[in-house]
């Protein structure tokens, strides 16, 4: 019997686990320049959790969760980092807060949603959290971050949209303009928004039914719903990426389909690559109620989260690096100790080293040294040992010479010089 994998959960390949670590580690170096420090929370927690934190009507908890059933217990796998981040928050010890807290975390998400591509049920997110920062300059400075990430990774055409989802206030009254603009085009509706016009109308904004979309033209705007203090503050974040030169464009009709956004929302997108024409690569905002709602105390929260498999279907192929690969093919036992000696010493100068251990014949090393890339092949054979000299190949220049035993681990690092990658 065959085991494949379980539909809508995803095998990366070495190739494609390189392109994700890139990703990482520029996610990485970007917010710990800003500060952020990283948390790593269980991919499962109490089911309850997100009821509470991402919204009984969210279509997350509705129709997306993978549920753990246990006799006492009810779990869940996480289907996105913030509420687990909010968790650990409130359960540390007053004293250990700091003023304005920064995290990030980088990991597996679950979704029970139709598998397509660059959407998985398990999927891998990073995000950031900042806690007890309200004001706008944080809000602008994440985006002006993020927008800077998506153009070092080679991201072409990307756009930053925003808007105000306002205070609590605001986000009533809108949803109650909002619940009687589309009360009176019920017959154009999908059977989706018909379920959401009583209990979130906003999602019908988010929604990608062609109904939906129709229906959504002339609907009312949340920033005409905003109080003076919510202008304001959307007025200093607009200021501020002005400020940066982070170009941007206002998006009335961008919303968040989580329940616990309040203020600030954002997305950036793509053009580029094999997700198609404006495409989502990460979103997020401000969720000033959260901590409160959970439990903990008024803490003003801003967050993202950014969705690696989309990233790399928005990324261009990775331009042809040199190999850091230096490759040992030994003939014969003797030679195939001396190999791991002499492969050892390389490692430990910082380079990356394979020995052929295999009793083949030397074509077949070289082929497979070749198929590997390798920047160096070094041949060790009886006749070499009994010379106390290697065959050092320098592959990509097609030369070779021979290097005495005592010279070779400082030949071959200084043949790697302004080769190696990070």
């Amino acid at each position: 019997m065959k085991y494949r994998a379980v539909k809508g959960m995803n095998d990366i390949l070495p190739e494609e686990a390189e392109r994700f670590a890139l990703v990482e580690r520029t996610f990485r170096a970007t917010v710990e320049r800003l500060g952020f420090r990283e948390l790593r929370t269980p991919i499962v927690e109490e089911l309850g959790l997100f009821h509470k934190s991402t919204g009984e009507t969210s279509e997350v908890v509705q129709k997306q969760m993978f549920l753990l059933d246990r006799e006492r217990e009810k779990l869940a796998l996480r289907p996105e980092g913030t509420p687990s981040a909010a968790r650990v928050y409130i359960g540390q010890s007053q004293w250990a807060k700091e003023p304005i807290t920064k995290w990030y975390y980088i990991g597996p998400m679950f979704r029970a949603e139709q598998p397509q591509r660059g959407r998985y049920r398990q999927f891998h997110q990073a995000g950031c959290e900042l806690y007890g920062d309200p004001g706008p300059l944080a809000d602008a400075e994440m985006m002006h971050m993020l927008y800077r990430m998506t153009v070092e990774l080679g991201l072409v055409g990307t756009t930053l949209e925003l808007n105000s989802l306002g205070g609590s206030e605001a986000r009533v009254e809108y949803r109650q303009r909002l619940k009687a603009f589309f009360s009176a085009k019920l017959e154009t509706l999908s059977p989706h928004a018909i379920e959401r016009l009583e209990d979130n109308p906003l999602r019908i904004l988010d929604s990608k039914d062609p109904r939906d979309i129709a229906a959504s033209e002339g609907a009312p705007i949340l920033l005409d719903c905003l109080s003076e203090e919510d202008k304001t503050h959307f007025g200093e974040v607009c200021a501020a990426l002005d400020e940066l030169g982070t170009p941007y464009r206002v998006n009335p009709r961008l919303v968040r389909g989580l329940d616990y956004y309040t203020r600030t929302c954002f997305e950036i997108s793509a053009q580029t690559g094999e997700i198609g024409s404006q495409n989502a690569i990460l979103g997020g905002g401000r969720y000033d109620n959260m901590i409160a709602a959970l439990g903990g105390e008024n803490v003003p929260a801003i967050g993202f989260a950014m969705g690696l498999e989309r990233i790399l279907l928005a990324m261009p192929e990775a331009k042809t690096q040199s190999s850091s690969l230096c490759f040992f093919a030994p003939l014969g036992a003797r030679a195939g100790r001396a190999a791991l000696k002499l492969a050892d010493q390389l490692r430990t100068q910082g380079l990356t080293v394979e020995v052929d251990g295999r009793d083949t014949s030397l074509k077949a090393k070289l082929r497979r040294a070749n198929s590997l890339a390798a920047h160096v092949a070094v041949v060790l054979g009886e006749t070499e040992l009994d010379a106390g000299q290697a065959q050092l190949k320098l592959l990509a220049e097609h030369a070779q010479k021979d290097v005495p035993l005592s010279e070779l681990v400082e030949t071959v690092v200084r043949a790697f010089e302004g080769v190696r990658t990070p």
